[in-house]
């Protein structure tokens, strides 16, 4: 496993994207799964009692260390080849200790996929079944080197932000070691995804369309804390929103005319933004050029207003408003204010 490759998992969910960027995610998640190799995944359950054992042994380690900031555990477990990559892995972890805090670590979901048949780094498909036949999820890592590995989900019941953790875990020297980490909040604002999920299909009804894709974005990011799995469930979930994009109107394209009568920005993005923790919503525009700062605040707020007469709905429906300026392309001025803050 090259140093990079869990890196670029994590970039998506590090983005939080928009909507758009959403289906292209799709789009690239499954030109990936046509041209993949396929591995053998066993789900929990169908694991042998050993085999689950030792797999959850390690795993319940590498997370009390994680919970417990306890880096130089970490950093004894880490996959030889992720040694260049420690920072990066520092820093996810150390982030993800504060998305636990005063919840009690529980894994959720355990899979253990074989790629060893493979003769060199490939892209790499595990469809992971029940004892039934029926398919649960797909697991699709681009440039996945031959190895045995392990997919970890835990979540932090009962915390106040129910933190949820995805790990990649493969066998080397016979133990298993961690080859990267990915976490990110299970609730934001009281909700988990399946509220979310419910809530944007009650704004579709309502032709609500633009708040109703954003919504989606929330209950998509709420549910799984990695970018690597697909589910029938999460399938739905992208198609409903596809549906609903495609009744914005005017369509949602970038980039984006935004006016408020006189002035007019181009806006780059739109998307969600839960960096504080909230359900918050984000507008990328570029800037005509204001560099005081009591000056930068104004347009600002002028353009999160801008937004809000054009779709109302993001008022009553998301915690915040994000506004990040650029300049010719270099970030600017950026600020967060709550819905209650901007006036109508």
């Amino acid at each position: 496993m090259a140093g990079k490759w869990f890196q670029n998992l994590m970039v998506i969910r590090r983005g939080r994207p928009a909507p758009l960027a959403m289906l292209l995610i799709a789009a690239a998640f499954y030109s990936i799964a046509a041209r993949a190799e396929t591995a053998k995944c066993t789900a929990q359950a169908e694991m042998s009692a050993a085999d689950r054992s030792a797999l959850g042994e390690s795993a319940a380690r590498i997370l009390n260390a994680v919970q417990g900031q306890d880096y130089t555990t970490l950093k004894g477990v880490l996959l030889t080849s992720e040694a260049g990559d420690w920072n990066s892995i520092k820093s996810e972890a150390g982030r993800a200790s504060g998305l636990l805090v005063g919840g009690q670590v529980k894994l959720r979901n355990l899979y253990l996929v074989d790629n060893s048949a493979a003769k060199a780094a490939s892209d790499m498909q595990a469809f992971c079944s029940s004892s039934t036949g029926n398919l649960t999820v797909t697991i699709t890592l681009p440039g996945l080197p031959p190895g045995i590995y392990a997919v970890i989900l835990a979540d932090a019941v009962g915390g106040k932000f129910a933190g949820q953790v995805g790990l990649i875990l493969a066998v080397e020297n016979g133990m298993w070691k961690l080859g990267g980490i990915s976490a990110h909040e299970g609730l934001l604002d009281g909700h988990d995804g399946v509220w979310y999920w419910s809530h944007a299909r009650t704004l579709a009804k309502d032709q609500d369309y633009f708040a109703a894709a954003f919504t989606y974005d929330l209950a998509n990011y709420l549910l799984l804390p990695v970018n690597y799995i697909a589910s029938p469930n999460l399938q739905k979930l992208n198609q409903e929103q596809a549906q609903t994009l495609a009744a914005v109107t005017p369509p949602l394209k970038y980039p984006y005319t935004l006016s408020d009568g006189p002035r007019s920005w181009q806006v780059s993005a739109i998307r969600i933004d839960a960096s504080l923790h909230h359900a918050d919503i984000a507008i990328y525009y570029e800037s005509l050029g204001t560099t005081d700062p009591a000056s930068a605040r104004t347009e600002a707020v002028a353009v999160m207003t801008a937004l809000l007469k054009v779709q109302p709905a993001l008022r009553d429906n998301f915690h915040g408003f994000w506004a990040y300026a650029t300049n010719n392309g270099k970030p600017g001025f950026a600020i967060e204010l709550p819905m209650s803050e901007l006036t109508h």
